[in-house]
């Protein structure tokens, strides 16, 4: 496993991190045999927010902290850690948003399930346009003060939203966000006109999620093949499958499968490798839900592609800039 910099910080991150959505695995034990064989694996980062869950219902809210907590006894020390605050948690009207209020709350939640005195990444997990920016940043900056998180960034912000943060924050001598977290993958490339340009400019760092495009790159599926029974594109995105295969998008995956024969490797290998290739990408998150999942994602950190199958990759999705995650 090779490790770098978090970002724009010090400290040294796997550049595979597991996430820990885990909206496929309603079982928790087998959710912390997840993180137990990261952890084994060399990954020392795990990618989590206060709404993950099984099933990924109000109900389970949290439940990814807590397996989490339960899995790092006596590990805590060696992991880098994340979680995230602004999504709706609740009916009322301060359960969502950046406020101080509900980010000051929302961060002891957290450690109390984690387990833990500190959370070394917070990430806020969108923009919130009804809450002064410089409030959130304030917010987060004391939290660093007082050692109840490390650092902090951003998820899912535009180039120039990170921007005007970070001119806020030096103007208000605030700590500054070491990382953006968005999706990237060879069927969404469209961080590269203004994010990527931004990061090689600022040097904050980019942790791609979604680098399977929502397990399309995951070697499960085919555009010529319905989807497998039971698959997230069978069941919860099943009228969605066509249509994001359409545009290109299978040739995508008919080049990912190509190279892959070529390296004795797996669909997923490859599309995590390409992701990687990236000098802006830090770090990539898997998802996987299995430790099968997990084994098999985990190869795409120490797969080389040459530099004639990145051209083909650049290629076959150079026109791939819309969302999909």
């Amino acid at each position: 496993m090779q490790y770098v910099n978090f970002g724009a910080s010090g400290v040294k991150v796997s550049q595979l991190a597991l996430g820990l959505g885990f909206r496929g695995q309603p079982d928790e034990v087998e959710a912390q045999r997840v993180v137990e064989t990261a952890l084994d694996s060399g990954i020392n980062l795990i990618d989590c927010a206060n709404v993950y869950g099984p099933m990924d219902d109000r109900a389970n809210i949290g439940r990814s902290e807590v397996v989490l907590g339960k899995a790092l006894k006596g590990r805590r020390d060696d992991v880098v850690i994340t979680s995230k605050v602004a999504s709706e948690i609740g009916p009322g009207p301060n359960d969502v948003g950046l406020s101080r209020y509900h980010i000051m709350r929302e961060v002891d939640r957290s450690l109390a399930r984690l387990q833990t005195d500190h959370i070394d990444v917070y990430l806020v997990h969108r923009y919130d346009d009804q809450t002064p920016l410089e409030e959130t940043l304030r917010a987060l900056s004391d939290l660093v003060d007082v050692g109840k998180i490390r650092y902090y960034g951003v998820c899912n912000f535009a180039a120039w939203q990170i921007t005007k943060a970070q001119g806020i924050a030096e103007r208000a001598g605030l700590h500054q966000p070491i990382t953006a977290q968005n999706p990237y993958s060879l069927m969404n490339r469209g961080l590269e006109s203004e994010l990527f340009p931004m990061a090689r400019d600022s040097g904050i760092g980019i942790m791609a999620y979604s680098p399977l495009a929502v397990g399309l790159l995951s070697g499960m599926y085919s555009p010529d093949d319905a989807p497998p029974q039971d698959s997230l594109w069978a069941t919860k995105r099943e009228f969605d499958f066509g249509s994001s295969l359409d545009g290109g998008r299978g040739d995508v995956l008919n080049a990912v499968r190509d190279i892959a024969r070529d390296h004795s490797a797996t669909p997923a290998q490859v599309a995590l490798a390409w992701v990687l290739s990236h000098d802006e990408i830090t770090i990539a998150i898997t998802g996987g839900d299995t430790v099968e999942h997990l084994s098999d994602n985990i190869g795409g950190a120490e797969l080389t592609l040459d530099p004639v199958q990145i051209t083909r990759l650049n290629d076959v999705s150079s026109s791939l800039a819309d969302i999909l995650d």
